[in-house]
């Protein structure tokens, strides 16, 4: 079947074994950052198991660009909610992250203990070549199925160009793009997309509706049961850490500190990456300088969101601040409090506004708004996928600083030939042979793991 006649058909509604099935495995492939996690739930979803069409993808994407978080975990709950209610959605986005959770957990122990990441270079160095395929086959389909008009396409440019080569605050981008949108909707229909082309093959899914959402409005009890819920979640650590006197050591400055950063991580994991690395290591003296790009690495090469990372800093926080418990113990809890108070809210942001997102699927001027802002999100996704192609093929890349000019620049002496050659395998066995990804990322892990590990 071709593209267009998939992205056009209806949605097959799975069951909720069929649904979780998936969900696992798209926590376990997830790879490669948020741009490599969208592409993957593309593929799984749009394209593989028509689960939903290519526009509601889309309309949920946009949404969760506009959300602090891990904007990647937020669209799998997202439509986690959309195929299977509530259930859908908690199962979705906790299948998302435990996997990554776990294994970051393992790999923090292992760094307290050795304090050494080398051999993990060296086991994943093949797969991000699988992965950096897997992003430029999403983006080519997410593009051609999205870029309607010429003005889609310029607004896409313009929106890679502004993050690309000007480092123009993420948020800024989406916000200008869906100011555009809205103008263009209501002064030149058809502009950015074809007359009724946002709602045209988007049928409805049933599960939602019942889902405390009378006529496709949230009634106000539901929204009360799930902020009272969210929040007590959210803050049900603190409460039972006050019950342990004597044995707090730094959990309570870990789950203030990263509640403050679950609402105010606009623009992906980067956007706060550097102030993390500047609070853990000058304001409470967590980390050692040098050891935030450390655990950076390590979230770069398992599974799950980029933020991720702060579980690692919670690690070592706690580990070193025991305050009479065991170490590794103190450290696993730091992990898992740092993870529980990140990712709460994530579930909050979706429950509680994701049926009034669904609601202006039908507002002509709003639905011209999201247009222009998945059109933008082909520009920000572009942008991941080249900054993750430069890191992925070059050993150095600095940037280019001209006046308002700051873009990444590689230094081409640094190319990665081993690199270059499993990204062409990957290319070849996923758009040549059409093999599976899993197959695919087997395949280019064992040949990166025997290419890169020292002899």
């Amino acid at each position: 079947m071709n593209d267009r006649m998939t992205a056009d058909a209806s949605p097959r509604h799975p069951t909720f074994g069929e649904a979780l099935k998936v969900w696992a495995r798209i926590g376990l492939l997830s790879f490669g950052g948020p741009a490599g996690q969208i592409a993957l739930m593309h593929r799984e979803l749009v394209d593989e198991r028509r689960w939903i069409s290519e526009s509601r993808f889309l309309h949920a994407l946009n949404y969760c660009m506009l959300l602090p978080g891990p904007e990647a975990q937020q669209l799998a709950t997202y439509v986690g909610w959309l195929l299977h209610g509530a259930r859908g959605g908690i199962a979705a986005g906790t299948l998302f992250v435990l996997p990554g959770f776990l294994v970051i957990c393992v790999l923090s122990s292992a760094y307290a203990l050795f304090q050494d990441t080398h051999w993990l270079d060296a086991l994943f160095f093949g797969l991000k070549a699988a992965v950096l395929v897997i992003v430029v086959q999403a983006l080519i389909r997410i593009a051609s199925r999205t870029l309607k008009t010429p003005a889609a396409r310029i607004l896409a440019a313009l929106a890679f160009l502004a993050l690309f080569a000007f480092a123009l605050p993420f948020p800024l981008v989406i916000l200008l793009a869906g100011v555009v949108g809205y103008v263009a909707a209501r002064t030149a229909p058809g502009l950015l997309q074809p007359q009724a082309g946002h709602r045209s093959h988007v049928p409805d899914l049933p599960s939602v509706i019942g889902e405390g959402v009378e006529g496709g409005r949230q009634t106000p009890g539901r929204a009360f049961l799930v902020v009272a819920v969210c929040c007590a979640l959210w803050i049900a650590p603190f409460l039972l850490l006050a019950m342990v006197p004597g044995h707090t050591g730094a959990f309570n400055a870990i789950g203030v500190f990263f509640s403050k950063m679950a609402v105010v991580t606009f623009g992906g994991a980067y956007a706060v990456l550097a102030y993390v690395a500047q609070q853990a290591v000058d304001t409470y003296q967590w980390l050692k300088p040098g050891e935030m790009l450390d655990g950076l690495a390590l979230a770069e090469t398992t599974p799950g969101p980029l933020v991720l990372v702060l579980s690692f800093v919670g690690f070592l926080a706690a580990f070193r601040d025991a305050d009479g418990l065991d170490p590794l113990l103190s450290g696993l809890l730091g992990a898992f409090l740092a993870a529980w108070v990140t990712f709460v809210p994530c579930f909050l942001w979706i429950f509680l506004g994701a049926p009034h997102v669904e609601r202006l699927r039908g507002n002509e001027a709003l639905s011209g708004a999201l247009a222009a802002i998945s059109a933008a999100v082909v520009g920000v996704i572009l942008n991941l996928a080249l900054w993750f192609g430069l890191h992925v093929l070059f050993r150095e890349v600095g940037r280019l600083e001209a006046g308002p000019l700051s873009m990444p620049l590689p230094a081409w002496s640094s190319i990665d030939l081993h690199a270059l050659a499993l990204t062409i395998v990957s290319a070849f066995m996923l758009l040549r042979l059409k093999t599976g990804i899993l197959t695919a990322l087997s395949v280019s892990g064992v040949l990166g793991f025997l290419l890169s590990w020292p002899l």
